[in-house]
């Protein structure tokens, strides 16, 4: 039975009983607060292998915390996002997950959607543009240096960067950020009703609306441009498919790595050993990068669940079709089976196969560009500021709370 046939047949099920005197954890195990994993998930880990989960919403659902069993959740086409979405499944948030985007999809229609987009994220394409990439973070710590001897890293230099880089691939006038950033902050948020993110949703379809006719009166050779090409001219995708992807790439495409270079900024300023290394040694900076995506985690909740569309033995455990399963990647990042000393941060490691974009079709398709972006950023601040130190000290950091993102609230730094 294949993802493609079978999405429709299978229905949704929380109501199966866990295994015999198994456990079923509340969840969330804790709030999440700056960058710390709670350590329920790293005793899951070591003697439950899969561990039966009750969520806020929908019922009860499986949960994974090895790298291997997180793998084989996140590529086996018999677990499907598009059987859950749109549903009343178990899940963290309120949200329902929408149907039409990249997320929701399984093949063929994700493929063919993936297809259309990801051109643009070429790792030669993406090289291309790190020449520009470079000046303009240059010239945003020159902004920066100049209002001295102070700033907030975030607003000053990686909101600021993440988005010029996506609007420039789609096309969108970066004059323009206010609209995506209004959706993204609401589409993200944990605390807002549904009602409240659809009128954002809503309102940001409205402004897409208004490129794509803009595209349609004169053709631009930007990404967003082709996309309506391909709508109009080649019919490989609908109108409501391009507002998604649209929608999609345009949020995706800044907020989580403007979210990573500020937490992994202050990964590298709480201990500045850290920081003082990729001054000495600029070489180890991609490394680096690699390791704090390994490190951090990214979200304070585990995502949507994937649907069985079968049953299907995970480590010792039947999920039987119609349940739900959620991987945890930030627990599977610091499994000791794969990583060595998992809990401390090594630019030195020499196999690091960590799941930070994730795993099988769903696979982070800006993650060429987010590495790019990091990895300017770090180059440039070590180069330049070289006695970069956080402004405050690290336990006076607050973070935003009610998003799915962990993100600090400023990120306050001197030099």
């Amino acid at each position: 039975m294949t993802s493609d046939s079978s999405t429709s047949e299978v229905t949704p099920r929380a109501d199966a009983p866990a295994e015999a005197g198994a456990t079923v954890w509340p969840y969330p195990f804790s709030t999440a607060t700056g960058l710390g994993m709670d350590p329920l998930y790293g005793a899951l880990r070591e003697r439950e292998r899969v561990s039966r989960v009750r969520m806020p919403y929908g019922g009860e659902a499986w949960m994974v915390t090895r790298h291997a069993d997180a793998k084989l959740v996140l590529s086996d086409p018999r677990f499907s996002m598009a059987a859950g979405a749109g549903k009343d499944v178990p899940r963290p948030t309120e949200q329902l997950l929408q149907p039409g985007g990249l997320v929701a999809m399984d093949p063929p229609e994700h493929t063919r959607l993936r297809r259309l987009a990801g051109s643009a994220f070429t790792h030669r394409r993406v090289e291309a543009m790190r020449p520009s990439v470079t000046a303009f973070a240059h010239r945003l710590v020159d902004a920066m240096t100049a209002q001295g001897p102070s700033a907030d890293l975030l607003d000053a230099l990686a909101l600021p960067l993440s988005i010029s880089v996506i609007c420039q691939l789609l096309g969108v006038d970066y004059e323009d950020r206010h609209v995506f950033q209004q959706f993204s902050d609401a589409l993200l948020s944990t605390s807002l009703p549904p009602d409240e993110v659809n009128r954002a949703g809503e309102e940001f379809v409205g402004y897409l609306a208004r490129l794509v006719a803009e595209r349609r009166e004169s053709p631009t050779d930007d990404l967003l441009g082709a996309m309506v090409q391909a709508r109009d001219d080649e019919d490989r995708l609908s109108e409501n498919e391009l507002y998604m992807l649209g929608a999609g790439l345009l949020v995706g495409g800044y907020e989580t790595t403007a979210t990573q270079i500020a937490n992994f900024a202050y990964l590298l300023l709480r201990d500045r050993r850290l920081y003082e290394s990729l001054v000495a040694s600029p070489g180890l900076i991609r490394d680096a990068v690699e390791e704090l995506l390994r490190f951090t985690p990214l979200t304070t909740v585990d995502g949507y669940a994937r649907i069985a569309l079968e049953d299907v033995v995970v480590g010792d455990t039947l999920i039987r079709a119609g349940e739900a399963v959620f991987t945890s990647v930030a627990a599977a990042n610091l499994d000791p089976e794969v990583f060595a000393e998992p809990d401390r941060i090594d630019f030195a490691r020499e196999r690091n196969p960590h799941l930070g974009f994730g795993h099988g079709i769903h696979y982070c398709m800006g993650a060429p560009l987010a590495r790019l972006e990091i990895q300017v950023v770090l180059e440039v601040l070590t180069q330049r500021l070289p006695g970069l130190r956080l402004a405050v000290p690290a336990t006076d950091i607050r973070w935003r709370p009610g998003l799915l993102l962990r993100v600090p609230a400023r990120l306050p730094v001197t030099w």
